[in-house]
C-alpha cells in the first residue's frame, strides 16, 4: 500500500509514504492524521488516499511514523468537500485540510477527549455493607463518597483523595475505572418554550422548508430588515434536532454571535457550540470536539465554521448571505456561503440563505429556479418600515460631517426617548493630515496611500499595511501647522459628545472592538439603554436588533457611487438598506436620513422610492448586458514583488502562456463553450502596499467549466515561471473585489 498524505505546505500535491513498519498490514480509514518525516522535520498530515503504486521510486519512499487517530477527524461529507474545494479554488490540498482543524489538532492533540471514570464494584458495595472498622478510614471514606455519586471522573476523585488511597482501594477490587470518549448526549438538548407566533409569510416559509428536511434544496429567505428571519431559523432547526440531527448556523461577523447565541441558548437548553476567530485555541478545540462527537447539536460560527465536523448534519443556515465577510481574502480564498451550499448538497440536506439584501448571484439563482424563494415582506406586530429621506449636503451646512437637519433630528429623537445610530464607514479621527500652506499630506512610507490620524492614540496609522508613525506637529515640507481633514468615527464621536453632552455615547468599530469582550460591552450598553447614541462602521449593519433605535443617520452615502469595482453599487445599496433597517424595529416609528452630495443619483433615488428589490432588478440587467457575474465567471491572479518591472514582466509572461493555451483550446471539442479572456496585467488600486508593488491578471469566461479547465492547465505553468526575487502570487476564484 502507498499512503497519499496531504501536508500543510504551499506545495500543490499530496505526498506518498509507505505504511509505518509497526502497522504495515493495516488499512486505516481516510481522514485520519498521520505523522510523517518531511525533509528534516516531522510533520502531521492527513491520509487522503491509498494507492497500489507510486510514481516515486520505491527506494526513495519513506515510511510514515504513526497514525494519530483510529477514526477520521472529518465527517465523510466534509472530507469530500475539502478535496473538492482544493480543486475548485486551486489551492494546495494540504493547506485546505489543515484549515478545517483547530490549531491544537494540527499540532497532534487528541481529536476525542477520553475521560477516566471511577465507580464502585459489587465487592465494594458488599464491603460498605459490613460493619465499619477503625483501620483505613480514608479508604472507606473514598468508597462511601464514590458510592453516593454512582461514578466520578478521575479529576474529581484526585481533588478529594490522595493517589495512594485510590490505588489501594482499586487494588482491593472495590472500585473500577473505565475510559470513555466524551460522546453524544442526545438527552441534553431540550427545546424551551418561547416560540413566537408566526406571520402568514413566516408560517408558509417554515411549512415549505420543513417538507425538504430529508433532501438537498436551497432556500432564499428574503425578508425585509426586522421581518423575523431568525424565528424562522429557530423553528426549522427545532424540527431538525427532533429528528436527531445537528444544525450549522453561519454568521458573517463575531459582533453578531453574542446576540444570536444568547437567543439560541434561551430556546435550546444545551448543546450550542460557538466557533469564531475571537476564541482561544482551547475554546475552538473544545467546540470542535463537541461538534465532532455529536454533543453539540447546534454550531454557530463565522466563516471557518463551515468546515466543522458534524456527523449528523441535517440543516445549514447562512445568515446575511450577501455579506462579503463570508469570502476569505488571504491564503485559502474560499466563499463560506458557496461551500455551505456544496456541503448541503453532499449531505443531502437543505440550506437556508437569509438576507434582507440578497446578493445578485443569489437573486439570479432564485429567478432561474435553482433556489426556492420565500419572501417575508413586512415586520411582525406594530413595527413598520422606517421613513427614509435624502439630505443634500450642497444645500445644508455641516459641522464635522453632521448636517443641520441631521443634528436637529438627533435632538428631537433623543428628547422623545429614542436611541440614535450615526453610521460612517471610516474609522479613525481623520483620513488625512493636511498642510494648508503647501498641500503636503501625510503619506504612508510603505504604501501608495495616506496615513489616517488616530487622535486618541496619538498615532498616524496606515489602514492598508498597518504601519504607524508619531503625529507631526508641523509640516515636514514647509514647517507650517497641520490640519486634520475629513471625518472618521473617532471625530464624529468627539463632535456628538460636544453637541449632545447629556446623551451617553458608544462607538463600535475595529478600534474599539479589538479587545476581548469589547463588542459585548458596547452592545450591552445599547441594549440596556445606557448609551443613547451609537456611532460606528459597517459592524453596525450586520443584523443587530436595537428595539429603542428610532433614528439612523448615514453620514456619507457617496463612497460607493463612483468606485471602479463593478460590485461597488451593490455593496452600497446593501449597506444603506441594512443600516437603515436598524431603525423602528418595535412599536416606535423609525426615520433614516441619508446625507449625500448627489441626491439626484439614480441608485439613491431608486432605493428611496422603490427599495432594494427594484435596485437589484436594475443592477442585474446591467450585469447581464455587460456580461459580468452572475452572467460570467471570473478568476484573479494577484501578484506582488518589490521589483515593479520584474512583476510586470512576470505577469506578461503568465498572460502569454494563457494565450497559447487559449489557441490550443479553440481547436478542442469543448471550444463551443468559448475561450477565456485574459485581461491585464493591471496595477492594483493601491499599486504599492507594504513596500511591494501589486498587479493582477483578470481571467473571464462565460462558463464555469471552461474557466476551471483553463486554470487547471495554466496554473502549473504559472507556478513554474521564473519571477522577480520575493515574488508572491495567488489565485482568487470568484473574487468579490477586482483590484
Amino acid at each position: 500500500m502507498i499512503f497519499q498524505v496531504a501536508i500543510d505546505t504551499p506545495l500543490r500535491q499530496v505526498f506518498d509514504y509507505l505504511p509505518p513498519s509497526t502497522r504495515a498490514q493495516e488499512r486505516p480509514p481516510l481522514g485520519v492524521r498521520v505523522l510523517v518525516p518531511f525533509g528534516r522535520q516531522r510533520l502531521i498530515g492527513i491520509l487522503v488516499g491509498i494507492a497500489a503504486e507510486s510514481a516515486v521510486p520505491a527506494a526513495k519512499l519513506k515510511s510514515a511514523l504513526e497514525f494519530l487517530d483510529e477514526s477520521p477527524v472529518y465527517d465523510p461529507v466534509t472530507f469530500d468537500l475539502l478535496r473538492w474545494a482544493a480543486e475548485y479554488y486551486h489551492h494546495p490540498v494540504g493547506e485546505v485540510y489543515a484549515a478545517a482543524l483547530p490549531v491544537s489538532l494540527r499540532a497532534g492533540q487528541p481529536a476525542t477527549l477520553s475521560i477516566e471514570h471511577w465507580s464502585v464494584t459489587e465487592e465494594g458495595r458488599q464491603e460498605l455493607a459490613r460493619p465499619s472498622i477503625r483501620r483505613a478510614p480514608q479508604q472507606r471514606a473514598l468508597l462511601s463518597w464514590l458510592a453516593e455519586r454512582s461514578s466520578a471522573t478521575a479529576a474529581e476523585v484526585s481533588e478529594a483523595f490522595k493517589p495512594a488511597q485510590l490505588k489501594t482501594v482499586a487494588a482491593r477490587g472495590w472500585i473500577v475505572s473505565r475510559v470513555a470518549d466524551t460522546g453524544r448526549d442526545l438527552d441534553a438538548m431540550v427545546v424551551q418554550p418561547g416560540a413566537l407566533a408566526l406571520t402568514g409569510a413566516q408560517a408558509r416559509a417554515v411549512e415549505t422548508i420543513l417538507t425538504t428536511l430529508s433532501s438537498f434544496s436551497v432556500h432564499l429567505l428574503y425578508g425585509v430588515t426586522g421581518s423575523g428571519k431568525t424565528e424562522v431559523y429557530l423553528q426549522i432547526i427545532a424540527a431538525a434536532l427532533a429528528q436527531g440531527g445537528q444544525a450549522l448556523v453561519l454568521v458573517p461577523e463575531i459582533a453578531l454571535t453574542p446576540q444570536l447565541v444568547d437567543r439560541f441558548r434561551r430556546r435550546f437548553s444545551a448543546g450550542v457550540a460557538v466557533v469564531h476567530s475571537g476564541l482561544t485555541d482551547s475554546e475552538r478545540r473544545d467546540a470542535w470536539r463537541a461538534a465532532h462527537s455529536g454533543r453539540a447539536r447546534i454550531v454557530i460560527g463565522t466563516r471557518s465554521a463551515v468546515f466543522t465536523s458534524m456527523p449528523e448534519l441535517k440543516l445549514i443556515v447562512v445568515d446575511e448571505e450577501h455579506d462579503a465577510s463570508y469570502k476569505q481574502h488571504e491564503g485559502f480564498r474560499y466563499s463560506a456561503r458557496d461551500l455551505g451550499v456544496m456541503r448541503a448538497r453532499g449531505a443531502g440536506v437543505p440550506v437556508i440563505l437569509g438576507s434582507a439584501t440578497p446578493s445578485l448571484e443569489t437573486l439570479e439563482n432564485a429567478a432561474s429556479g435553482r433556489y426556492a424563494k420565500h419572501i417575508l415582506p413586512q415586520r411582525p406586530g406594530a413595527a413598520q418600515p422606517p421613513r427614509m429621506s435624502l439630505v443634500d449636503l450642497r444645500r445644508h451646512a455641516a459641522e464635522q460631517g453632521l448636517s443641520t437637519p441631521a443634528m436637529q433630528a438627533i435632538d428631537q429623537h433623543l428628547k422623545a426617548g429614542g436611541q440614535v445610530i450615526v453610521f460612517l464607514n471610516r474609522r479613525g479621527y481623520a483620513p488625512s493630515l493636511f498642510c494648508n500652506s503647501c498641500g503636503w499630506v501625510a503619506p504612508c512610507a510603505h504604501c501608495d496611500a495616506r496615513m489616517t490620524l488616530h487622535r486618541r492614540a496619538l498615532k498616524l496609522r496606515c489602514h492598508h499595511c498597518g504601519a504607524m508613525a508619531p503625529v507631526p506637529t508641523i509640516c515636514a515640507s514647509c514647517g507650517q501647522a497641520l490640519l486634520p481633514v475629513g471625518q472618521g468615527t473617532e471625530r464624529v464621536e468627539e463632535t456628538l459628545t460636544r453637541l449632545f453632552p447629556d446623551a451617553p455615547l458608544a462607538r463600535l468599530d475595529r478600534d474599539t472592538a479589538s479587545a476581548r469582550g469589547a463588542i459585548h460591552t458596547v452592545l450591552e450598553r445599547v441594549h440596556s439603554g445606557d448609551a443613547r447614541i451609537l456611532v460606528g462602521t459597517q459592524m453596525l449593519t450586520k443584523g443587530h436588533h436595537f428595539p429603542e433605535v428610532t433614528l439612523v443617520v448615514i453620514l456619507d452615502a457617496d463612497q460607493g457611487l463612483f468606485a471602479s469595482d463593478f460590485r461597488a453599487t451593490e455593496r452600497l445599496a446593501q449597506t444603506i438598506t441594512q443600516v437603515a433597517g436598524r431603525a423602528g424595529r418595535e412599536s416606535r416609528p423609525g426615520e433614516v436620513m441619508i446625507q449625500t452630495q448627489f441626491p439626484e443619483h439614480p441608485l439613491l433615488q431608486r432605493l428611496i422610492a422603490e427599495g432594494y428589490e427594484s435596485f437589484a432588478a436594475s443592477a442585474l440587467e446591467e450585469r447581464r448586458e455587460a456580461a459580468w457575474p452572475p452572467f460570467s465567471r471570473l478568476a484573479l491572479l494577484r501578484a506582488e514583488a518589490k521589483d515593479s518591472a520584474g512583476l510586470d514582466s512576470y505577469l506578461r509572461a503568465a498572460a502569454a502562456l494563457g494565450h497559447v493555451l487559449n489557441e490550443s483550446a479553440a481547436k478542442a471539442p469543448a471550444a463551443k463553450e468559448g475561450a477565456v479572456k485574459i485581461l491585464g496585467p493591471a496595477a492594483a488600486l493601491i499599486a504599492r502596499r507594504a513596500d511591494h508593488f501589486r498587479a493582477h491578471l483578470l481571467i473571464e469566461s462565460a462558463h464555469r467549466s471552461s474557466l476551471q479547465r483553463f486554470l487547471a492547465r495554466w496554473l502549473p505553468q504559472v507556478e513554474a515561471l521564473a519571477g522577480p526575487k520575493g515574488l508572491r502570487w495567488s489565485i482568487d476564484v470568484d473574487p468579490l473585489e477586482v483590484d
